[in-house]
């Protein structure tokens, strides 16, 4: 009889546990921010789980051994925990579609024509013009870049009026095209709406002035960042997660742009002479989703995204640094540190995102490179830091064009080859700096080139002020066709053209 007893007393103190684990889920349930509705199926699915293993173990232990009872407890605690983390697991992001704006042609600039303006703006003397002529040169940019009409008038027109048409022309071509290609209602289906422009910051804000064209709904959840510079596009998808996280099945539109008309520098001081020379016209838009309707059709699901901010030094936040010159002229100064600033904040942004990305055996490559050089002080371990071959990591590389210099610098650092820089050269040369959205010039790109297939992993990378590095890393959930669905890449009838000769983006920097 005490033989017999013994299972069925263990049993029992297996079900008490039980018991308490579902006490302890039910508290959990309630805190965790779930609709009702939700909440009770969630609750009601697990508690007759429970109480059918409570059942079963008692069934058991009447015939088998506590050994038995006591594994078999073991593996229900599992499956109940493994239940409640697939029912509260975040749901994956997808990037339905995204568009590039491109201006019309009578808004191209070539270098000739860049000389021309500062020769008669007036305000230049004749070694602001050489400087200027040298940078534009050497800088990677081509002849059909795009610059704003006011910026190219004789005399300039550079007012407020001016700088919305620039906005609205950019905002509102991607996003009619982003919508018509995805039929999506503006008015019904987006929930958020995230604008960035770094350097106009007009009220009503950009993001307002969406809300407004497009009549959005009155609880819509609309973010204007400004001041972030040149990463704030991938600053924006991280942001759009965070939302969609917290906001189930909804769609959100990004919108990625520079406004140069009110930020034209009118002055002589080298450091600020460089943004006139690189910066240009363009705007990206991208239709993020949680909605599994929408898992079927999207061409990218977010894997990863991910920031490194150096503002605690001074030298990494006043590297690019918009103030007055000595005769109270604005502008944004390029300091010549600005190389080995965004180095540094590369080398620790890549020593977090290596870990989550690499394959182990690269992993187990950079740990030992850092055991020899801080423990065991190996003979030339000082030197040179491993960096870890990224290119086992992604098949597409999309470097923020922000100059030819920078992108001399990323391609040394991170080892890659003339091929994965190609759509980081290509966007420069054709399209210039447009600041954020030039990581989706690069990816539009690699789509016209017909390179993207399913499972193929992207890697953007953005530099900002601050001073900050962002990455965004994608899978492609499907084959994406060459042009990557027409009017929504800027690419369609110019892709044969490149990639471009070595020997026509001039000399290095």
């Amino acid at each position: 009889m005490e033989m017999a007893a013994e299972p069925v007393i263990m049993a029992f103190g297996a079900s008490s546990v039980i018991f308490k684990i579902r006490h302890r889920l039910r508290g959990f349930l309630h805190f965790v921010n779930l609709n009702y509705v939700k909440l009770g199926l969630i609750y009601t699915t697990i508690s007759a789980v429970i109480l059918h293993l409570e059942w079963v173990l008692l069934t058991v232990a009447s015939r088998f051994s506590i050994q038995l009872v006591i594994g078999f407890a073991s593996a229900a605690v599992a499956l109940v925990l493994l239940i409640v983390y697939y029912l509260n697991r975040p749901p994956p992001i997808y990037l339905v579609d995204f568009t590039c704006y491109k201006p019309r042609d009578e808004h191209k600039i070539s270098k000739e024509g860049f000389v021309e303006i500062t020769q008669c703006a007036g305000v230049f003397t004749d070694e602001s013009i050489d400087f200027q002529n040298k940078i534009v040169k050497r800088s990677g940019l081509g002849d059909e870049t795009y610059s704003p009409p006011g910026v190219q008038a004789r005399p300039p027109r550079l007012s407020m009026v001016e700088a919305r048409m620039e906005a609205e022309a950019a905002m509102f071509h991607c996003l009619d095209v982003l919508f018509e290609t995805t039929g999506v209602d503006p008015r019904r289906d987006v929930r958020i709406v995230i604008v960035n422009c770094s350097l106009f910051s007009p009220t009503p804000s950009l993001a307002s002035m969406i809300v407004n064209r497009y009549r959005m709904r009155e609880d819509v959840k609309s973010f204007n960042l400004g001041g972030m510079g040149c990463s704030a596009g991938l600053i924006s998808v991280d942001l759009a997660k965070n939302l969609l996280r917290a906001n189930p099945d909804s769609c959100a539109v990004v919108l990625s742009t520079e406004n140069m008309t009110l930020n034209w520098y009118f002055g002589n001081e080298r450091s600020m002479l460089i943004a006139n020379c690189i910066f240009r016209m363009g705007g990206a838009a991208l239709l993020l989703s949680n909605r599994r309707a929408d898992a079927a059709r999207a061409k990218y699901r977010l894997v990863h995204s991910l920031r490194t901010h150096k503002g605690t030094d001074d030298g990494s936040y006043k590297c690019v640094y918009q103030r007055e010159d000595s005769g109270g002229k604005v502008g944004v100064s390029i300091a010549k540190e600005l190389m080995a600033v965004a180095g540094d904040a590369l080398k620790t942004h890549i020593t977090t995102l290596g870990p989550l990305v690499l394959p182990l055996s690269e992993q187990l490559r950079f740990v030992a490179a850092q055991v020899g050089k801080r423990v065991l002080r190996l003979r030339g371990a000082h030197r040179r830091l491993y960096i870890p071959d990224f290119r086992r990591a992604f098949e597409h590389f999309c470097v923020h064009a922000g100059g030819r210099a920078v992108l001399d610098a990323t391609e040394k650092s991170l080892w890659l080859s003339a091929a994965e820089m190609e759509a980081s050269r290509s966007v420069l040369h054709r399209f210039g700096n447009t600041s954020s959205s030039s990581v989706w010039y690069e990816l539009a790109y690699a789509e016209a080139k017909g390179g993207v297939r399913r499972g193929d992993r992207v890697w953007q990378i953005g530099y900002g002020s601050g001073f900050k590095c962002v990455s965004a890393v994608w899978r492609a959930v499907r084959d994406v066709p060459e042009a990557g669905g027409g009017r929504c890449n800027p690419w369609v009838d110019c892709v044969d053209s490149y990639p471009v000769k070595p020997c026509a983006t001039g000399p290095n920097t």
